[in-house]
């Protein structure tokens, strides 16, 4: 695998990361700003991008935007909300055409940098407000997509674990925001939180591409510029050493009961033993050769889909599951079983290399894009370390039977959530 270099500059009030590679036939720019969730900003922080990408001072309506990005040769423009650990992360993804690999000369990483920054420094308002069209329409939207959550039962459920699990952690926040602090949002409110996430965020910006250093520093530094700023970071959580096992049934009608049983894995990326914590999911419940898949799937026949998934950065592993609904006692005592095997070795050597195999497809599926590359870059910056993609296959591939027991011995049961139907007593 060739080595892809990140070179980190320090730009004004945020950091430059230039990844050069002939890898992609398009240049991608994408900007992140990562703030400690709250449940006082979480709602206006999940609507803000959205407004943002509407329309701007310039390009005063989204088709006005939208045109101007067609005659960039279809460059596409993304945001994205997501949580990693106790921190909020709003991203903005612009992928546009190379122009080496156009015979028209003109001038399109320039054209990309110039309306970022329209997008994110000149934004639609008046006076001290942003247009108020613009915010009732993001309103709308808002709602739906916290309402989708509901209606999509595999999402509720795990939105309804990590609500239980971690009740009193800024964790149980939605990355969308809470539908009854939507109403309260004005122009005015919208346009004041705004001015605050450019003072205090922590922002990044990536750009990837067959591009010249030099021009890529020089457009960030012109057109790019906010105040310095010391970002704020999210009081460390003390570990709770003595869990009581949370058991909550909630009854809607619903035919297929969802299983979902959350952990502590007392491990975070940038810990030594992640790596080791990584190939343990994979072999206990991440993909398709899985414990958890052939023993609750295949062989019990108890699950119409079974996974497990980390949290990387708040130390938590989610068990997911859809399952009959007289089915919850055997589906429990299975996974709980598998557990127990992880922890006392009980795997092959084949399983090992099968699991370090696909992970490192994985990665590298990943990487094949741009703004997936960015994902897993930006796992440093929320987590304060500096591990290169090379560090990370190198020590997923190094890890030891023993090293896996180990870390499954740290992993502690938290909270079973079942959410079941109204036929079925309690």
């Amino acid at each position: 695998m060739p080595v892809l270099t990140e070179v980190v500059k320090e730009m004004k009030g945020y950091k430059l990361h230039l990844i050069k590679t002939e890898k992609y036939k398009t240049n991608t720019i994408v900007w992140k700003m990562k703030a400690p969730l709250s449940k006082e900003d979480v709602t206006k922080r999940a609507i803000l991008p959205h407004v943002l990408q509407s329309n701007s001072a310039k390009y005063t309506t989204t088709t006005a935007l939208r045109s101007y990005l067609d005659e960039l040769y279809g460059a596409t423009l993304f945001v994205d909300l997501a949580k990693k650990g106790e921190y909020h992360i709003i991203s903005f993804s612009l992928e546009i055409a190379n122009e080496k690999f156009l015979s028209d000369p003109s001038p399109l990483l320039k054209k990309g940098f110039e309306l970022l920054a329209e997008i994110l420094s000149n934004p639609n308002i008046a006076g001290n407000t942003f247009d108020e069209e613009t915010i009732e329409k993001e309103k709308r939207t808002i709602r739906q997509r916290i309402q989708s959550v509901f209606d999509d039962k595999m999402h509720y459920s795990n939105v309804r674990l990590i609500e239980e699990m971690c009740k009193e952690e800024p964790y149980a926040l939605q990355v969308n925001g809470e539908a009854t602090d939507v109403e309260a949002i004005t122009p005015e409110s919208l346009y004041t939180y705004y001015q605050r996430a450019f003072l205090e965020d922590e922002m990044d910006l990536y750009v990837f591409g067959d591009v010249v250093e030099e021009e890529v520093e020089k457009l960030a530094a012109e057109l790019l510029q906010f105040e310095n700023r010391t970002p704020k970071k999210t009081a460390k959580q003390e570990v709770n050493t003595t869990i009581q096992v949370n058991e909550v049934k909630e009854e809607q009608d619903v035919k297929q009961g969802k299983l979902n049983i959350g952990y502590r894995t007392n491990v975070v990326y940038g810990n030594p033993d992640y790596f080791a914590l990584q190939v343990f999911n994979g072999i206990f419940g991440g993909f398709s050769h899985s414990k958890l898949f052939i023993n609750v799937r295949e062989k019990a026949s108890l699950a119409y889909y079974v996974t497990s998934r980390l949290e990387s950065h708040k130390g938590l592993m989610m068990v997911m599951s859809g399952i009959d609904l007289k089915n919850f006692d055997q589906a429990v005592g299975i996974i709980r079983d598998q557990l127990e095997a992880m922890r006392k070795g009980d795997f092959t050597d084949q399983e090992l290399e099968q699991t370090k195999a696909v992970i490192q497809n994985q990665i590298l599926e990943t990487i094949d894009t741009a703004r997936g590359f960015s994902e897993m870059l930006y796992h440093n910056v929320v987590a304060g370390t500096d591990i290169s993609l090379d560090k990370w296959l190198n020590e997923m591939q190094k890890v030891t039977t023993e090293e896996i027991v180990a870390v499954a011995k740290k992993i502690e049961l938290d909270t079973i959530y079942f959410l079941t139907g109204t036929e079925v007593g309690k």
